[in-house]
């Protein structure tokens, strides 16, 4: 069985700033480890995946970012977006790159900027993922089976059908839903058969290419018409000429959600999506006052905080609570309880003209 992999890599990671920028995003930080987080994905994926069978679909901004951080990855599997359409667009597009040099793989679809604490188990995950993908041509998505009741991820509600492979269960998917206000978010945690929506899908191409027909046919004769012009006119020629005409449209909307035979693997391999600077203190170790702290920092009756300094010293006293980030040119402070609204000092950056923080 033949199992290719599609890296989701042009996003900004705003919710990130000041430290995620426009010339180095999220993904290309070393926000844990000493690899940066688009490497560490990469170097998961290898545990299974030859390099050659790994794709990074990505914007003009970053392609040589990512040849330079992952020197092995061929340039032909770097796949350039010239503007951004959403997932259903960057998964077709990848899908009929991909169906020229393996035609009949498993495709394994995920973002860049993830952590998984048991690489391990996450291989296995996807490898069981793969195998009931090749078996029943189903879509199957990986479920995070949720530990508090998060209000900024999307759920997925599994049925009571229920198969099991390698010791796995698989369930059946009910629907998927948006991001929950706190109450709701609480029914689900209490219902046990919600899961947080981890971005990350695993299919057959030809299997996924039938449901782009199916459910979303205008942008299926787009990539028609490009697959054709890929035999005798040079790839991003065709993509910067088409690309632009496709629907902005996740593939959460545009597929999943109108497909019967979806299937989900509960997970508890360690996931986060470092959505935002309150991830450091899930993924970190804190202090023993709930502190999280990098860098040169001086603090007195500090608590609750993230703190990480770029070189000068950072002193706090009698402060709880808050986000404090220096970079070379931008100090960001932020009360936690904002931090999944930091994308609002970028829209204010932009009105103002201040281009050169962003």
């Amino acid at each position: 069985m033949s199992i290719t992999c599609l890296i989701m890599a042009g996003g900004k990671g705003e919710r990130f700033w000041p430290k995620s920028r426009t010339n180095l995003p999220k993904q290309f930080l070393n926000i844990s480890g000493n690899k940066s987080m688009i490497q560490q994905c990469v170097a998961r994926l290898q545990k299974f995946i030859p390099i050659e069978q790994v794709f990074v679909v990505t914007n003009e901004l970053y392609a040589e970012l990512i040849k330079a951080q992952i020197p092995s990855l061929p340039w032909d599997n770097i796949i350039i977006e010239p503007i951004g359409r959403n997932t259903a667009p960057c998964v077709g597009l990848a899908s009929i790159i991909i169906e020229e040099k393996f035609p009949d793989s498993t495709m394994i679809v995920l973002p860049s900027d993830h952590i998984i604490k048991n690489e391990d188990e996450f291989v296995d995950i996807l490898k069981t993922a793969a195998a009931v993908s090749r078996r029943d041509n189903y879509l199957v998505t990986l479920g995070i089976t949720p530990t508090y009741p998060e209000t900024g991820y999307g759920y997925i509600e599994s049925t009571r059908e229920v198969q099991e492979l390698n010791g796995l269960e698989i369930h059946k998917v009910n629907q998927f839903v948006e991001k929950p206000n706190l109450r709701v978010a609480n029914t689900y945690i209490e219902s046990g058969n919600y899961y947080w929506n981890s971005g990350i899908f695993v299919w057959q191409i030809s299997v996924i290419r039938r449901y782009i027909q199916q459910f979303m046919p205008e942008m299926h004769d787009l990539l028609e018409t490009m697959k054709a012009a890929f035999k005798y006119t040079e790839r991003n020629d065709i993509i910067r000429a088409e690309f632009s005409k496709m629907p902005d449209q996740s593939i959460d909307y545009g597929i999943m959600e109108k497909v019967k035979d979806i299937y989900v693997i509960p997970c508890k391999f360690g996931w986060d999506d470092v959505g935002s600077w309150t991830a450091l203190e899930r993924i970190n170790t804190q202090d023993e006052h709930g502190n999280v702290i990098r860098g040169n920092t001086l603090n007195i009756d500090t608590k609750g905080c993230i703190i990480e300094s770029n070189g000068k010293l950072i002193a706090t006293l009698g402060v709880e609570d808050l986000i404090i980030v220096e970079t070379e040119d931008v100090t960001l402070i932020c009360n936690k309880e904002k931090a999944q609204e930091i994308k609002s000092l970028i829209k204010e950056l932009k009105i103002q003209k201040l281009e050169q923080y962003l």
